[in-house]
């Protein structure tokens, strides 16, 4: 900082600077003679605090003409880079230095205390030392490029770590190479060479310790530091704030902690959760091995209740006898987070389903969160430690870790809007057409079986007569492929774009429901309005078919059609099938005129004449006009059950879009191809009847 009467950092930092005392700044010339940096909280960027760099800190400590400056540490790290600037930064500095770690000097913090010329840590503190990591995605090469770039900076560090212990810079590489967590206490840094002196727990050194949840950290604290620690400490989103700078002015004495309250306050806790364990074993302390678990539960601090419960069932569920009877169905954690979030984002976009428009109760815990927040909860569910992470590198993160169910979450989300908006989407090829299964992607026959037509008298001598099964007929069905991609990317989970998400994926799946529909149209439509070439060599609809017509929309036209489809027989000619209409099917522009006929009770066309009963009347059961049809054709068809025509067949029955997610990424985020896997074709032309329409 420079020498202004006044020196402060903005609150909520994670460093400040302040001088100590004024008494000899006059006989220095005017220089400051002692100075104190307060480096509480996390190093560099964060997601839990202001953003500063380490860029900021480098020139205040050059700006800083003091003769003794103290370094105060209370930090679980951060920034690795950041950390290595600031350890530099403080060895360039002509002041004699002192470190002083008040409460935990952790990952790059650790780092940065080899800086001082003395290290000093309170009796309750604690270093700890371990690798630097990073999140990393992309192919092979850039993974191998992101290991070597670690082992680099693990090189870098040991040499500072070697310099200040007076240790091998070997054994210090093992230390920072082996992927495991090396805590030490004011005792064993003392010993390994980390520190010079070990001192009294002063009250503010106290407050440090108390400022932290290290199970919130790392999972690998020591059980004797967790214990020292107050259960209702405050997370680490409320740090103990550092020291504000001050004019000019002789050092503030720190306000004193009442050590044996918080020490209370840790038996307390202690003393609640073995008693909430006690509670979820006693109605079946007579089980087998129920107490030896219940002990074992209480003797391991690290075990919350819900988790001693959680052992307790499942110790049950592996014995054979029922307990009292009663069959106990749990859901798995996991599946119950991961259904509360998708509600939530569900809710916030007000999506719609079959049932209504989603809501998420009060009860929901994930209620108004956004995606970062989610993708962050996923991630420290899985065990990762996110502090430190900037937005997107947190992204990445959710992304790219194998043990994160963040892509999960996003799946399900989107699924569930992509098949709401698929079932709320109407269509009308359902209406007519017949629904199929296929098992692949090869050509699937459809095979109809000729009658044997009436029974046989027996013969003079009392015999039956043999007869041959004819021959059949066949159609062709074959299912392809119809999909797109869509791309997620990490800027719209940081700018909780769930518009992107939802909206989207909605639209998405209305177009898939549309592209079946216009499938059916476009097979109707094909030679010309005849339809697809059946297998035979013929249209679908023509006169060697018996199955076209004439006439506009009138009682005659409806009554010359009912009976075309009557008559049509069987594959071997045997005999009449004797279908029935059951759709009538035309453009939106005779769809009144359809209904007039086929709803009037009366012939309409009996304009000034007696009126006479109508004979089309109640005919078919229902009547689909579309746009996708034009000009003057219609169409009769029968129930799709008992004679279809056109079959739209799905691969393996899955009629309804669905998400996979694409391996490898081709935008800066994830991709989900949403695909239909159908085919659509003619299969018999016996149910339906084509009119020209004039």
């Amino acid at each position: 900082m420079t020498q202004a009467n006044t020196q402060t950092q903005p609150p909520g930092k994670w460093y400040s600077i302040r001088n100590r005392t004024a008494v000899a700044q006059a006989a220095s010339g005017g220089a400051l003679s002692a100075a104190e940096i307060f480096i509480y909280g996390d190093i560099g960027e964060s997601w839990y605090g202001d953003t500063i760099t380490a860029a900021q800190f480098v020139k205040d400590i050059a700006e800083l003409h003091a003769q003794t400056i103290t370094v105060r540490i209370n930090s679980f790290g951060g920034s690795v880079t950041d950390g290595i600037a600031i350890h530099n930064a403080i060895k360039r500095h002509s002041a004699a230095i002192t470190v002083c770690v008040d409460g935990i000097a952790a990952s790059i913090a650790s780092l940065i205390a080899m800086a001082g010329d003395t290290v000093e840590m309170a009796e309750n503190s604690m270093l700890m030392i371990h690798a630097p990591w990073t999140v990393a995605g992309g192919n092979s090469a850039d993974l191998r490029a992101t290991a070597d770039m670690l082992d680099s900076w693990s090189t870098a560090m040991a040499t500072s770590y070697a310099s200040k212990s007076g240790q091998t810079t070997d054994a210090m590489l093992a230390l920072l190479t082996d992927g495991a967590d090396h805590w030490y206490t004011a005792a064993d840094a003392l010993a390994a060479g980390f520190a010079n002196s070990v001192v009294s727990a002063a009250p503010e050194s106290a407050l440090a310790m108390a400022s932290f949840d290290l199970h919130t950290r790392y999972r690998t604290a020591p059980a004797s530091l967790v214990q020292r620690i107050p259960v209702a400490a405050a997370t680490p989103t409320q740090e103990h704030s550092m020291p504000q700078g001050t004019t000019l002015q002789a050092a503030v004495t720190p306000t004193a902690v009442d050590i044996a309250a918080i020490q209370a306050a840790a038996v307390a806790g202690e003393g609640a959760r073995r008693a909430d364990i006690s509670a979820k074993f006693a109605k079946f302390a007579s089980r087998d091995g129920v107490q030896a678990l219940q002990a074992a539960c209480e003797a391991d601090t690290s075990v919350t209740p819900q988790a001693a419960a959680d052992r307790l069932l499942a110790h049950i569920g592996s014995q054979s006898a029922p307990v009292a009877g009663l069959i106990v169905t749990v859901k798995d954690e996991a599946d119950k987070r991961m259904d509360a979030m998708a509600q939530s984002v569900m809710a916030r976009a007000s999506v719609v389903t079959a049932t209504g428009v989603v809501r998420a109760d009060g009860t929901n815990p994930y209620r108004g969160a956004k995606l970062l927040d989610l993708a962050r909860a996923s991630l420290q569910a899985a065990g990762l430690n996110t502090i430190g992470m900037d937005q997107r590198a947190l992204v990445a993160a959710a992304f790219t870790q194998s043990s994160s169910d963040f892509p999960i979450l996003l799946e399900n989300i989107m699924h569930k809007t992509l098949q709401s908006a698929y079932a709320l989407h109407a269509d009308t090829w359902t209406r007519f057409c017949a629904r199929g299964t296929v098992s692949d992607f090869r050509v699937h026959r459809r095979y109809r079986v000729g009658s044997l037509g009436n029974l046989d008298a027996k013969t003079e001598l009392g015999e039956f007569r043999n007869k041959s099964i004819p021959d059949g007929e066949k159609a062709s069905i074959t299912a392809a492929t119809k999909g797109n991609i869509i791309n997620i990317s990490r800027e719209t989970i940081i700018n909780d774009d769930l518009g992107a998400l939802t909206s989207v994926t909605s639209a998405m799946g209305r177009a898939a429901k549309r592209t079946v529909e216009a499938d059916v149209y476009a097979t109707l439509a094909l030679n010309s309005g005849m339809g697809p070439t059946l297998d035979d060599g013929i249209t679908l609809f023509h006169a060697s078919h018996n199955n076209v017509s004439t006439g506009a929309p009138l009682v005659a036209s409806f009554e010359a059609a009912r009976v075309v489809m009557a008559i049509q027989k069987d594959v071997s000619s045997n005999d009449f099938l004797a279908l029935m209409p059951a759709v009538w099917l035309g453009p939106i522009g005779l769809g009144g005129a359809a209904r007039v006929v086929l709803n009037s009770t009366y012939d309409p066309d009996t304009a000034n004449k007696l009126q006479r009963a109508n004979i089309a009347a109640g005919m078919v059961q229902d009547i689909v006009d579309t746009p996708r049809l034009s000009g003057l054709p219609w169409y009769f068809f029968a129930n799709p059950l008992e004679a279809p025509v056109i079959e739209v067949a799905f691969l393996d029955g899955n009629d309804t879009p669905y998400l996979e997610l694409e391996n490898g990424f081709s935008v800066d985020g994830s991709s989900w191809k949403v695909r239909m896997d159908y085919g659509v074709a003619g299969v018999d032309f016996r149910g339906a009847v084509r009119s020209t329409g004039a």
